[in-house]
């Protein structure tokens, strides 16, 4: 079957069964193309909470589907392919926070929404990457924290507000390979480009890398919304390489210069047309969150929508 003919079927399913694509910026170029709504984990979630649909088919890894399960129990949450995963989730279990909490019984725990169901459960409050100097910023001052479980973003935090926490020590296999070397020789390459840098990147809570005045941080939503309104011509784009499909279809006349070739998420590139069209057909891998623990992994993630 062609390409087209992906397209065309998946179309057809969708309308048939009152279906939804949700996708996220890391996958594949055409799977962005089908998608009736593409973000980075906030803005999923939210078209999560906001779709009619009867079923969502959410283009991306396990978490993030586990997340519109719990955000819409009531919907059919379908994933392409459900060996998707994430090293960065997959990196802490429930009784590490256990262990904390018992340790620390007043404390708070802040979880990545880059996180299993499990993880959010155990939380006190959720946060992603485009939010979460907003969501440590409205916990108590005198509150210790334990942020779980990107070191990188978490360290990120701590320079950004000047907030003492404990961090795990976990990280996403793409971004913890963009060292401030690699920006630094980047940048020699293109001096007059805006480095656009994501808080989970190893270089993020770099003071070399803070001192530079073209270098700015975002999620990848404000990575978009920087390159929209912004008038460079040249931006290096420090995140998963998924990202600069959108980027140069919004704005065709900027050039994009991905920081590593090297480092696609193979994870997120697991999803392809053909997954798509058969998930839509048979509806196969569907993703539950079983309600107890559902009920429990909305509140903390309910906190973060409320901030």
């Amino acid at each position: 079957m062609q390409q087209n003919e992906f397209i065309t079927e998946i179309q057809r399913f969708k309308k048939e069964k009152n279906a939804v694509i949700l996708a996220h910026y890391y996958v594949r170029p055409e799977v962005q193309d089908i998608a009736d709504y593409i973000g980075d984990s906030l803005g999923l979630s939210h078209a999560a909470s906001k779709t009619e649909a009867d079923i969502i088919v959410f283009c991306g890894v396990n978490f993030m589907a586990e997340t519109a399960s719990i955000i819409s129990p009531l919907k059919k949450v379908l994933i392409p392919d459900n060996t998707a995963g994430c090293s960065l989730a997959e990196s802490i279990e429930p009784q590490d926070i256990i262990r904390w909490k018992q340790n620390n019984p007043d404390g708070v725990v802040v979880s990545y929404v880059n996180t299993t169901a499990e993880i959010k459960a155990y939380s006190d409050i959720c946060c992603t990457s485009s939010n979460a100097l907003k969501i440590v910023n409205s916990i108590p001052a005198e509150k210790k924290i334990f942020f779980v479980p990107d070191t990188n973003l978490g360290n990120y935090i701590r320079i950004k507000t000047g907030r003492e926490m404990d961090i795990w020590d976990g990280d996403c296999c793409v971004h913890n390979r963009f060292d401030t070397k690699i920006v630094l020789d980047k940048s020699l390459e293109y001096p007059q480009a805006d480095i656009l840098i994501h808080p989970e990147s190893k270089c993020s809570s770099d003071p070399v890398i803070h001192s530079m005045s073209n270098a700015y941080f975002y999620s990848t939503s404000g990575m978009m919304k920087h390159v929209n309104s912004s008038h460079k011509r040249e931006f290096i784009i420090v995140t998963e390489e998924g990202v600069i499909h959108e980027m140069k279809k919004n704005n065709p006349h900027k050039e994009f210069i991905l920081i590593s070739t090297k480092a696609p998420c193979r994870q997120m590139k697991k999803v392809t047309l053909e997954k798509v069209l058969h998930t839509l057909q048979t509806e196969e891998f569907e993703v539950k969150v079983p309600a107890e623990l559902s009920e429990r992994a909305w509140l903390p993630i309910k906190r973060m929508l409320e901030v």
